[in-house]
């Protein structure tokens, strides 16, 4: 008894030991970063700008790794199956955590059971952007009191079933109880010229619209964040008319669960002081990719749980599912 007492004391003396090695030695070779999307749009421009820099304090490279496909669970489940030791992470949407889980009939993993969040990074919310001609002089509330008395109801567009961009629009008419006729497009780029040729009245668009609002190809009502945009800041919020409405989409940094405290803890202090840094924050704003999102782990978890019950009842209620 006495021999097998020791043994176990050992073992538990070398674990404590090993913690802090792990953060002293750890990283030692390349970290891949898997990326959710193509090549060239917001989110690989994310995953690079702050690979780069965060590779640069941790001294090794950060290789991303792009792995498109179903919404954000291609490169989930590549994430989750990796061996949890660092070196594989992930650069998150909020769709994969909020959204893919009620929306997908057979899912690969279970994002909120097997992925483990390490840092939040960037958020950015929609704008709602309708057809000049169809809304022309008018403000958000004048949308509202137009989509109310169309008969039929108003046809909108959105980047695909399921999207933040669907549920966003699914979000307004329960706030303000209207009726609009969805009709999903494949992308933001056909979506917003369905809107812009009168063959749907509105969208929830990303930063890809900015462009568009700007030129004035489409007429910018409201955001869904709950406070005004710094890139279009006389319109309001879509909360200031509707209190708790919010959509916003997010990216965050996660790694395999069971991967090292140490090795998280690391990753979480680093990516804290790149994400708001002026030349990484600059970069992503300039691209219309959103702004740094500062959270605390504990905020971080909390906004995962809430918008996946959030989206979670939006889905149930429309009954969409992706077999």
């Amino acid at each position: 008894m006495r021999v097998v007492v020791r043994i176990l004391l050992a073992c538990c003396a070398l674990a404590a030991l090993a913690a802090p090695a792990t953060a002293q030695t750890y990283p030692s070779r390349p970290i891949k970063l898997l990326v959710s999307f193509p090549p060239g749009g917001a989110s690989d421009l994310i995953g690079r700008v702050i690979g780069a820099v965060l590779s640069e304090r941790l001294g090794q490279p950060i290789v991303v790794e792009n792995r498109p496909g179903a919404n954000g669970n291609v490169a989930g489940e590549a994430a989750a199956r990796a061996a949890p030791d660092g070196y594989t992470l992930l650069l998150g949407p909020s769709a994969l955590f909020a959204i893919n889980p009620h929306l997908y009939a057979r899912m690969p993993i279970d994002p909120l059971r097997d992925l483990a969040p390490v840092a939040s990074l960037v958020e950015n919310e929609l704008v709602l952007a309708a057809n000049p001609a169809l809304t022309a002089g008018m403000d958000f509330r004048g949308f509202v009191e137009l989509a109310r008395k169309s008969q039929p109801p108003l046809f909108y567009a959105s980047i695909g079933n399921g999207s933040e961009h669907h549920l966003s629009m699914e979000l307004l008419k329960r706030a303000a109880g209207i009726d609009l006729t969805h009709v999903p497009y494949k992308g933001g780029g056909p979506a917003a010229l369905g809107v812009i040729a009168g063959n749907t009245a509105a969208m929830f668009g990303g930063g890809s619209v900015v462009p568009l609002i700007k030129s004035g190809q489409l007429h910018a009502l409201a955001v869904t964040s709950t406070k005004r945009s710094k890139v279009l800041p006389d319109l309001p919020a879509i909360a200031e008319v509707y209190p708790g409405y919010e959509v916003t989409l997010w990216q965050g940094l996660f790694a395999p669960v069971g991967t090292p405290n140490a090795v998280v803890e690391r990753l979480r202090k680093e990516a804290a002081i790149v994400r708001v840094l002026p030349e990484v924050a600059q970069k992503i704003a300039a691209a219309g990719a959103g702004e740094p999102w500062v959270t605390t782990e504990a905020e971080f978890a909390a906004q995962i749980r809430a918008d996946n019950e959030k989206f979670g009842k939006v889905i149930e209620t429309i009954g969409v599912k992706i077999q």
